[in-house]
């Protein structure tokens, strides 16, 4: 009980903002709607009022938990109305574009931790790479791949790899950089090969800083895919959802696709963590 009332002091707090800025910023609005029909609003009035407002500035918070038993619960999940429709299609995204990123960070942390050359001349590039704006690249990435007649999904997946990469590659460089010098010379001692020392020191020793950086990964990968998913809004998705509740100023939608996107965010690095456990436990690295 100790360990979950700080959480719930802090989620009611979350609450009791939340609340609180959604009257603030959607009374001027009530407000207007009583002069224009010559009335005078009180303040439980008011009050009432900014919490059941059609399309508010901000919507409260059981405004946006109706919306998503509405998309999820009441809706067929084949429906394109359902968040849980959309959900799969941006899960697929981030999906595939995370092991894009996996593959590609690992492969690029390998040859930078065996290469000075490529230490010197990639990692600079790499690091730059990311002071490039998602949404500045994402539609020329779209452009060039549809002209290639590249499938949407891979599309997609190109655009979410883009983000998920960099933290593997920081993380995997961290972590077969890790070993100590003293337990580098020992395999030497044994005669053990460059491959050797990578297989049975370096990968196992980077196992945690791997996980780790796949934590950060997952959540970039998955807002890759919804940044891809303004530019191929055809196919669905929750960035789709998104780009949808913004042209019809839908705030409510717009933050139910927003709470749907953090969950599944959230879904993914708990089922990471749970690997790790697995992982690092039978690596003797965790009780």
């Amino acid at each position: 009980m100790k360990s979950i009332l700080p959480i719930l002091t802090v989620v009611a707090a979350i609450f009791a903002i939340w609340y609180a800025f959604a009257v603030i910023l959607n009374a001027p609005w009530a407000y207007s709607k009583a002069e224009r029909a010559d009335k005078t609003l009180s303040f439980s009035e008011m009050v009432s009022d900014t919490m059941a407002q059609d399309k508010p500035l901000l919507p409260a918070p059981h405004q946006v938990a109706v919306e998503i038993w509405k998309t999820t619960a009441l809706k067929n999940v084949t429906s394109k109305r359902s968040l849980v429709y959309h959900g799969w299609i941006t899960l697929q995204a981030t999906a595939l574009g995370f092991a894009f990123g996996i593959g590609l960070g690992i492969i690029l942390a390998v040859a930078i931790v065996y290469s000075r050359v490529m230490d010197m001349s990639v990692m600079p590039w790499i690091i730059a790479s990311q002071t490039v704006p998602i949404l500045a690249i994402a539609p020329m990435i779209v452009v060039v791949l549809a002209a290639m007649q590249v499938d949407d999904i891979v599309a997609k997946g190109v655009i979410s790899m883009y983000l998920s990469f960099f933290p593997v590659v920081v993380g995997m460089v961290k972590g077969l950089r890790s070993p100590d010098t003293m337990l580098l010379d020992q395999m030497k001692t044994y005669s053990a090969s460059p491959s050797q020392a990578f297989w049975k020191l370096r990968l196992p020793a980077s196992a945690p800083y791997l996980f780790a950086s796949l934590k950060v990964g997952v959540a970039a990968s998955l807002i890759g895919a919804v940044v891809a998913e303004l530019s191929l809004s055809q196919n669905g998705g929750l960035g789709a959802r998104l780009l949808a509740g913004s042209y019809y100023g839908q705030t409510i939608q717009i933050w139910s696709a927003l709470l749907a996107a953090a969950t599944l965010a959230a879904l993914m690095v708990f089922a990471i963590s749970a690997i790790e456990k697995v992982t690092l436990r039978r690596m003797g690295m965790a009780q």
